[in-house]
């Protein structure tokens, strides 16, 4: 099966190249991503009320808490149809596109109904103060509302990711994100509406990125070509994309508790603190963003090698996408680390501010690539279709972890630093326990490659 222009042969050929030009367009479009939720801050932070930066910043955490499990599926679909187009089977992949893209719309609509509903009442439950827990609801509600697009564009581009095109994500995550940061400017500074004027350009701008990556999928060639006739659950691929994406969309959520109970503890300290929190989180978000194109690069590749029966290419892929991800890890960390409170000053030039965010920057920005070792590794052993036990690892090791020390070490102490610390220390543990658990399954794969039709007919 010739390779399209969008796409990369990730079954031949040097490896560290195309890792890294799979995963530069990917690491662009994550930054575009993130850049959304910076404008947003950024523009209430310098516009908005008083409280407006804590507002939208402290909802990540719950947002996340919600809709994870089925974030988690498009992990799945990525696996499943990148395991068929590597082992040539086109039926496969066209029903594995179908069934994706109908999860995303059925999920997007039950999911959005009930973040609608239940804003005000999980904010409280988290500990909102009171005087932001009124903008944080109207913030969700207009999220939630928007969810069905967000659900299709991140199903949408899952699939194109596991045909190797991370390119035209990008290109609409660049058009969208022009869409968002004008309708940011002109709503909040213009109609002065504040936290929902973010809130609503974000939807616009999720809504524009859903419908080009919906007609780039129904106009590509190939068998990932969507038919809008065809969409419907095949019950095999339902099962595969489940097995994978399940347990990633629980680690996601379960994750996301801990750093609810996370949120929870830095609300206690008073919006000041929430605020300057929520300004460095964004800040490391895009170090996060850039180490985790490395884990999809590790999912993906590792996906279609398993599906083409190259079993020793595996071993490379982990490899070099480990060294890849400390590389980006570590000097994306340490410029954050140095230029601190310039950066976190773009959010908000309050010096209060400035500093409580800092504290945060100085625990885990200089220990953030030991956290993208550890989903490199998950990456690897989703993609050789195991993802139960880097999910019970992540569960124990990450969260379990975090939730002892929020009760145990911070209770006794209650600073911000103890509280911070509870990261890196999660994240080495885990590390650790992934490391052993992807050196059992590597040995029980076969020792030499499988032919399949596919790269039997690239042989010839």
């Amino acid at each position: 099966m010739a390779k399209r222009r969008y796409e990369i042969d990730m079954t031949s050929g040097p490896l560290a190249g195309k890792i890294l030009s799979f995963a530069m367009p990917l690491m662009l479009t994550g930054i575009l991503q993130l850049l959304y939720n910076a404008a947003d801050m950024i523009v209430v932070g310098n516009f908005g009320s008083k409280t407006s930066l804590a507002a939208v910043g402290s909802t990540g955490a719950l947002i996340n808490l919600i809709v994870n499990v089925f974030m988690g599926l498009s992990v799945g679909a990525s696996v499943v149809v990148a395991k068929a187009i590597g082992s040539g089977d086109t039926e496969k992949a066209s029903r594995a596109t179908h069934t994706a893209v109908f999860i995303s719309l059925i999920s997007g609509v039950g999911v959005g109904v009930f973040g609608v509903l239940m804003a005000r009442t999980l904010l409280t439950w988290m500990g909102s103060p009171d005087d932001v827990i009124e903008l944080s609801t109207l913030y969700v509600k207009i999220y939630f509302a928007g969810l069905p697009a967000t659900m299709l564009y991140n199903f949408g581009a899952a699939i194109l990711r596991a045909m190797g095109d991370t390119k035209r994500p990008l290109y609409f995550l660049s058009l969208s994100g022009i869409i968002n940061v004008g309708l940011n400017l002109l709503l909040v500074i213009v109609f002065k509406l504040d936290v929902a004027g973010v809130a609503i350009a974000t939807v616009a701008s999720t809504t524009v990125s859903a419908v080009l990556v919906t007609v780039c999928l129904a106009k590509t060639d190939g068998c990932c070509k969507l038919y809008f006739r065809k969409l419907k659950i095949s019950k095999n691929e339902l099962w595969e994309i489940a097995k994978v994406g399940l347990p990633a969309g629980i680690q996601g959520s379960i994750f996301s508790i801990s750093n609810v109970l996370i949120q929870s503890s830095v609300n206690s300290f008073g919006s000041m603190t929430m605020s300057g929190n929520a300004a460095a989180a964004n800040l490391e978000g895009f170090v996060w963003t850039a180490m985790n194109s490395i884990y999809q690069a590790a999912l993906t590749f590792t996906g279609q090698n398993m599906g083409a029966g190259k079993y020793k290419r595996v071993r490379a892929v982990c490899a070099w996408c480990l060294i890849i991800v400390c590389a980006i890890g570590i000097l994306s960390g340490m410029f954050v680390f140095l230029f601190r409170n310039t950066l976190i000053g773009i959010y908000d030039s309050d010096p209060d501010i400035i500093a409580e965010g800092a504290k945060r920057t100085a625990v885990i920005a200089v220990t953030y690539a030991i956290c993208g070792a550890m989903d490199v590794m998950v990456g690897m052993m989703r993609g050789m279709g195991k993802s139960i036990v880097p999910m019970i690892v992540s569960i124990f090791g990450v969260c379990g972890i975090r939730i002892i020390w929020i009760y145990t070490v911070f209770a006794q102490f209650h600073s911000l630093f103890w509280l911070y610390y509870s990261y890196p220390i999660s994240w080495v543990v885990t590390l650790f326990v992934h490391i052993l658990c992807f050196e059992i399954m590597k040995r029980k794969l076969p020792k030499e490659d499988i032919p399949t039709k596919e790269n039997a007919r690239s042989a010839q």
